[in-house]
């Protein structure tokens, strides 16, 4: 299958130049610069993202691009380009302004093939406090802004570019042209990184793989082990075992309304009530990593448990997804990880399962379009994404049978209000966190001082990055007057109006 590869620098933006790329229905993959993969003829061409550093500062992260540069076509972007001019014989000097927003090409060579059909003056995002004073000679300036003299290049004879703005965001106007240019004309792509593809793909590699051992998969409820479970069973049919397991962190009703809903996929599926064994191991933890580590753990040795029931179970099916390595990772290595993922990593010695991951490589949108190619209908699709330690990470602090009653009504109320008043599916994700405080009130005559809510819903494509939902201020009030009125136990409801970045979509 061939590729583009982006070696990340730590930008913000990378994944966004991922997404573009997809969109141009080719396959990509995202790497820390100092962990290039092994290179193979499947490799088209390689990006450079931008960076929070500065090619001029003493811990400048710098890759090894001795079998990419004149080999492969290369394009860098903001501090990729800067790195491919300061390290190769240009000079890079701070900005005499800081070169953040939008700007317009004065100049364009529309002779080059970068861009080819990109209009006269068109609208770029540069964010940048250094810029490009000097470029080696062999280096030629294709495009310019008013202040950017050299705003694009070219290295002479190599396939090789540098752009100092953002094509990948909103605000390039033009960008994802320049993109595919790059990705279609220079590095000669053949655009058939698709939906049906991938199930084709995916169907045939998962026969091969497993060939006649049994697979047991932990199913969720939620759209990705949904599409994860019904990829493996198109492939190794009744070879595959569903468990789905009730850690007690689950939404009111899940674990039945789940067992009942999936009787129509036709497949196997056992439940597992586990609430009590989660809920002891977790008494008194309050620390985010912990928990997630003690459900992750926990988890494991239930399907150890159950793996050790089923004849010939050789392997242990997950649904994990792109931006779940993504996130698992660092250009800055384990300590600079935001959250660890339970569903991400390797399995422990005493298990004799190995790790399937059908939907390893893919977005969450792309994970929907996958499932509209398996013919999934819209109810196991189009629901939000639920995080697999579930409530535990929306309880801040220790986690109590109490807590977890609360937050289970107060979020039930919130999303069956999402779907009466029809905004369910204008939102990406929702829920409700309970918050380690507590606040005054007044019920009737009487003062209270009881827990607080925070509901939190946002817009996004994949989730790498989001906008809070600008739900209407009356439906708000609304759900706030349900919840206190009939939620025991809270007297005070609140609305996170954070976007992703820099907040995190769950607040642990």
């Amino acid at each position: 299958m061939e590729k583009i590869i982006i070696l990340d620098f730590g930008s913000q933006y990378t994944q966004l130049i991922a997404r573009r790329i997809r969109e141009l229905n080719v396959y990509c993959e995202i790497h820390p610069y100092n962990k290039i993969p092994e290179l193979d003829e499947s490799l088209k061409g390689v990006i450079l993202s931008g960076s929070p550093f500065s090619v001029r500062d003493a811990e400048a992260p710098i890759p090894d691009l001795s079998q990419i540069k004149g080999k492969e076509p290369l394009l860098g972007v903001c501090y990729g380009a800067q790195h491919l001019a300061h390290n190769y014989g240009g000079k890079v000097l701070p900005s005499k302004h800081r070169e953040y927003g939008r700007a317009n090409l004065e100049y364009i060579n529309h002779e080059n093939v970068l861009f080819s059909d990109i209009s006269d003056n068109t609208q770029v995002w540069m964010s940048h406090g250094d810029t490009i004073a000097e470029i080696p000679e062999n280096y030629e300036v294709i495009a310019s802004t008013h202040d950017v003299k050299i705003g694009a290049y070219q290295i002479k004879g190599e396939e090789t570019f540098g752009i100092q703005f953002h094509p990948e965001v909103y605000h390039t106007e033009e960008g994802k042209r320049m993109l595919q240019n790059f990705v279609i004309e220079v590095c000669g792509c053949a655009q058939n990184w698709s939906p049906d593809s991938f199930v084709e793909t995916s169907v045939a590699e998962l026969k091969t793989k497993i060939g006649d051992e049994h697979v047991i998969l932990g199913l969720s409820g939620g759209v990705d082990s949904t599409v994860a479970a019904v990829l493996l069973h198109r492939a190794v049919s009744k070879q595959l075992t569903c468990i789905f397991v009730d850690n007690g962190l689950l939404r009111k009703n899940e674990f039945e309304n789940v067992l009942e809903t999936y009787k129509s996929l036709g497949l196997n599926i056992i439940g597992v009530n586990a609430s009590d064994r989660f809920l002891t191991e977790l008494k008194g933890v309050a620390d985010p990593e912990q928990k997630r580590k003690i459900i992750g753990r926990v988890f494991i040795e239930i399907f150890d448990i159950e793996s050790q029931k089923i004849e010939n179970a050789k392997w242990l099916g997950q649904g994990t997804i792109y931006p779940d390595v993504i996130e698992s990772i660092s250009v800055k290595g384990p300590s600079a990880t935001i959250k660890s993922h339970h569903n991400v990593g390797g399995l422990p010695d005493y298990m004799n399962l190995k790790i399937v991951e059908p939907l390893r490589l893919l977005f969450k949108d792309e994970v929907r379009r996958v499932g509209k190619a398996l013919n999934l209908e819209a109810k196991f699709i189009e629901r939000h994404p639920f995080p697999g330690p579930g409530l535990a990470i929306r309880i801040l602090g220790d986690i109590t049978i109490e807590k977890v009653r609360i937050l289970q009504e107060v979020d039930d109320i919130f999303i069956k209000a999402l779907h009466d008043n029809n905004l369910y599916h204008d939102v990406w994700q929702a829920g409700a966190i309970l918050l380690p405080i507590q606040s005054v009130g007044v019920m009737g005559d009487e003062r209270t001082y009881e827990q607080v809510v925070a509901l939190r819903a946002v817009s996004s494509t994949d989730g790498m990055t989001a906008d809070w939902s600008h739900l209407p201020y009356k439906f708000l009030a609304k759900v706030s007057n349900k919840i206190i009125n009939q939620v025991r136990g809270v007297n005070r409801v609140v609305y996170d109006i954070s976007s992703k970045p820099p907040a995190t979509i769950e607040w642990e």
